[in-house]
């Protein structure tokens, strides 16, 4: 006789179950799973893991549920009668919800972390996981509300120099145009704009311009629970634009209970219609082409017609010869006095304006060659505005050109943390890559920022650049084929072609490149003439370039590429003649560090 009814003989599910140890093994399970989480939660708060860790541990778990609830049940009594339809089933749903789960959270889980309206992060540095510093704030651009949609650069201009403001005071941590004008146009939260610039608060609002009358709109959020801070509404004359940008930041500063280490910074005035000129030539200037270049100027000399006196414009003209001359479109000897007399009205009529530093630095260093005077005046910047990326991205150039890589690859990294989708940032931490011989890094970062302005001037002539010395020519072939400026275009395909054995097709280029620009580029054709291995026409072409004043000089003693050239007897007598041997260039005093 049996005691009672076995499996599948009268009894319940909840009974066959129990019998078969299924309960116990699945509240022991429970039990051990919920201990377990409970100790990955104190780890992940311990050391600041990402969400992630946590959601995939809980995952993890619940897909192991009804592993163990089927292993419970085969292992169950002995003699157990076979498994019924219904049991099968509930096993089998069991194990479709863990794998529902885990399928839901694959296709979930990155949403948060890539999301297409977030910038990519940069590959020479680590994302940062730390909770954002508390006076730290990002400046979104201010929409355009006014009837006429060209004036678009105006809302733009007026963000961007309430950006410049606030990125003054040195207790603030502001990032920087390019990063915060990345999600311009873009559907993103305020969340997902604080994760991917790592900001504890986001500065927005809107401009409307009619004639002379002008209504600024802005407010303050706080991006943990994108709550307002702060908002207000100026409905004022044009000529009150900049009495309003003080009034904004000088209530971001209160809001954020800011004590200020010093006078808090005003941004220089002037007319009206000077400053609207102003706003659209610096816009015009960032297409950063020959045309872009010389309509930049343009407005900047109308701006100056207005009013002489107004320094920004002065700088802004400044940097528009300068950029002529860098591209190779301009000759220094044409172009070079136009710059410094620039440069001198602005520094003159201004002396507190602290970018115009950056630019009396480049002339110095980049084109006469003068670093310790170029040094000089970044510490004269820098002291005026301890955080401006201007005078930092200058800082980089001079680093490199003293040949101090580990200060050059600080001052690259610090422009990339403070604005992580700038192109000229990502392409100064290649060159510092390049430099040291880190071949795909340099190429990695040399991508990074090509996704982020694919027209970018130069850039695929850089890539072609890093793939050449990699050995691979054909690659850096298609590169150099698509560089849209054709001077470093005519460049490019003149090694690229020798490398590949197509000489008439290298001649071509080379010629082509001396015919239109060898009065603006000596330097460059002297390298390419070294990748050919004609080492005489290459010294008489450098030998054009200390006539011409090259600007492209005076990065020749650590570029990797001119070592082909080291063991020639007439290399050290040129760097001595040029004042850029070793032993010369570390004897120039160079103080400037990474703003802490």
């Amino acid at each position: 006789m049996r005691d009672g009814p076995q499996d599948g003989e009268g009894s319940s599910i909840w009974d066959r179950l129990r019998r078969r140890k299924v309960v116990q093994w699945t509240l022991a399970y429970a039990a051990g799973a919920w201990g377990l989480l409970q100790g990955l939660q104190f780890v992940v708060d311990a050391f600041e893991w990402p969400n992630r860790v946590l959601k995939l541990g809980t995952v993890a778990a619940l897909v192991g549920l009804p592993l163990v609830v089927a292993i419970a049940w085969f292992r169950g009594e002995r003699g157990a009668q076979r498994v019924t339809r219904k049991e099968l089933a509930v096993v089998t749903l069991l194990f479709l919800l863990g794998g529902g789960l885990f399928w839901y959270y694959q296709r979930t889980a990155v949403a948060p972390d890539a999301q297409v309206d977030a910038p990519p992060a940069s590959p020479s540095l680590t994302t940062p996981m730390a909770p954002p510093n508390d006076r730290s704030i990002a400046v979104l651009p201010f929409v355009n509300m006014s009837a006429d949609k060209e004036q678009e650069y105006f809302a733009d201009g007026i963000s961007e120099e309430l950006l410049n403001l606030l990125a003054q005071i040195p207790e603030l941590r502001v990032i920087a145009r390019t990063s915060s004008f990345s999600f311009k146009g873009k559907e993103a939260d305020i969340a997902t704009i604080a994760k991917a610039l790592n900001v504890a608060h986001v500065l927005e609002g809107s401009v409307r311009k009619s004639g002379d009358k002008l209504r600024i709109t802005a407010q303050l959020i706080r991006t943990s629970d994108s709550s307002h801070l702060w908002s207000q509404t100026y409905d004022r004359e044009l000529t009150d634009v900049f009495a309003i940008q003080d009034e904004i930041a000088a209530a971001v500063v209160d809001e954020l209970k800011i004590k200020l280490l010093a006078v808090a910074p005003k941004r220089p005035a002037t007319d009206p219609q000077a400053y609207a000129l102003f706003l659209k030539g610096r816009e015009v200037m960032r297409q950063f082409n020959p045309e872009a270049i010389e309509q930049a100027i343009s407005l900047y000399q109308q701006a100056l017609s207005i009013d002489p006196t107004y320094a920004p414009a002065w700088d802004g003209l400044a940097d528009g010869y300068y950029n002529e001359m860098d591209l190779g479109v301009a000759s220094v000897d044409q172009t070079l006095p136009l710059a410094r007399e620039a440069i001198d009205k602005a520094l003159g009529n201004d002396p507190s304006y602290a970018p115009a530093y950056a630019r009396a630095a480049l002339i110095e260093g980049a084109i006469e060659g003068n670093l310790a005077a170029a040094a000089l005046h970044l510490e004269q910047g820098l002291a005026l505005d301890p955080a401006n990326l201007d005078l930092i991205g200058v800082a980089i150039k001079i680093a490199r050109r003293l040949g101090r890589r580990q200060q050059t690859l600080d001052f690259a990294e610090y422009v990339v943390a403070r604005d992580p989708i700038n192109v000229y940032g990502h392409e100064q931490v290649a060159i510092s890559y390049f430099y040291a011989g880190r071949l795909d890094e340099a190429l990695a970062a040399y991508r990074t920022g090509l996704k982020f302005n694919p027209r970018s001037a130069a850039q695929h002539s850089q890539i072609g650049d890093v793939l050449m010395a990699k050995g691979d020519a054909k690659a850096a072939l298609s590169e150099y084929q698509q560089e849209p400026l054709e001077t470093f275009r005519l460049l490019g395909l003149s090694a690229a072609y020798h490398a590949l054995g197509r000489k008439a097709e290298s001649d071509a280029a080379l010629d082509e490149l001396i015919r239109k620009y060898g009065r603006t580029m000596p330097t460059n054709i002297a390298w390419v003439l070294a990748v050919r291995d004609e080492d005489d026409r290459a010294f008489e072409w450098l030998d054009k370039a200390v006539e011409y004043r090259d600007i492209a000089l005076g990065t020749i003693p650590f570029d990797p590429w001119w070592e082909i050239l080291h063991s020639d007897p007439r290399w050290l007598p040129l760097l001595r003649r040029i004042g850029k041997t070793p032993e010369q260039l570390a004897a120039i005093k160079f103080d400037v560090t990474v703003p802490k």
